[in-house]
Formats: structure tokens, sequence, C-alpha cells
């Protein structure tokens, strides 16, 4: 690559990503699979990740704050509850899977397994378990579930620092 030259990037196929449409009153609203997962799953996940690393691995805060790419005070608030907690999820008939499914995932970073590919796991996780569908119905929508692409985490290309 050329100093200022903008690398290759290659796209990824978008075209397997469908969105629904619900009335909401006012509006139509589109709300496509990666959206439900980011508002309704992860908070509540990296809350829950949290939690299991520092009460049962033994991380500190502030290791668990550098791994996530949040502050001390961030993680304070996940352990504490203030932050990430999702009541749908927690009411839900999947909250056993999902409890157990913190629980590998927090071993798992904890034995070095990088938090990102952690959390696509549970991406993928939401997606065969059904709570996908659940956050659908939540959402107001009762169709077909739209269909969603295979994560294009490795076909994403993050140029080198400048």
């Amino acid at each position: 690559m050329i100093d200022g030259e903008m690398p290759e990037i290659r796209p990824f196929e978008l075209t397997a990503m469908k969105t629904i449409i619900i009335d909401d009153g006012n509006r139509d609203s589109m709300k496509m699979p990666c959206e439900l997962v980011v508002t309704h799953v992860l908070p509540n996940a990296r809350g829950a990740i949290a939690r299991e690393l520092v009460e049962k691995h033994g991380m500190t805060q502030t290791q668990v704050a550098k791994l996530f790419g949040v502050t001390s005070a961030a993680v304070s608030q996940y352990i504490k509850g203030m932050r990430g907690g999702n009541n749908l999820i927690d009411k839900s008939a999947y909250k056993r899977d999902f409890d157990e499914m913190i629980s590998r995932t927090a071993a798992s970073i904890a034995s070095g397994t990088d938090v990102t590919e952690a959390l696509c796991g549970i991406c993928a996780f939401v997606k065969q378990c059904g709570l996908l569908r659940a956050l659908y119905v939540y959402e107001g929508y009762d169709g077909e579930l739209a269909a969603c692409m295979d994560c294009p985490r490795n076909e994403i290309i993050i140029p080198d620092a400048v």
C-alpha cells in the first residue's frame, strides 16, 4: 500500500439479510436480526460475562475493563446490575440455557479466547436456540423470521493504522 492510499476492501454479500417491518402506529420501523441482538442480548451478555469473570475466574474489574474496552466504572456497573440487564431474557424460557452459555463463554475468555469471537458465539447461540424468534415476537412481529446472513466478521478488512 502506498502512503495515503486507501487499501483495497472486499465487499461482503448482504443479499441474504432481510429486515422486518413493524407498524408502530406512527411509521414503519425496520428491525434487522443484528439490531435485535445488539439491543436486547449483547448488553445482558456483557454484564453477565463481566460478573462471571470477576466472581468465578478471579479477574479484577480493571482486567475485565481492558478486555471489553470499557472503563472500570462500567464493569462495576455491570457487576452491580446497574448496566446490562434485560428482563426479556431474564424472564424467558431461554434463561437457563443463556446462563449456561454465559458460563461457558466466560470460562473461554478467562482461558484466552478473544472477546469479540466469544460475543460472536453468543450471536450464533441466539439464532440457534430460538431466542431470536422470541425477540421478534417481543418487538411485535408475528410473521416469518427474517433471514440472517452469516456473520461477515471474517470478510471485513480493517486497514493498518497510519
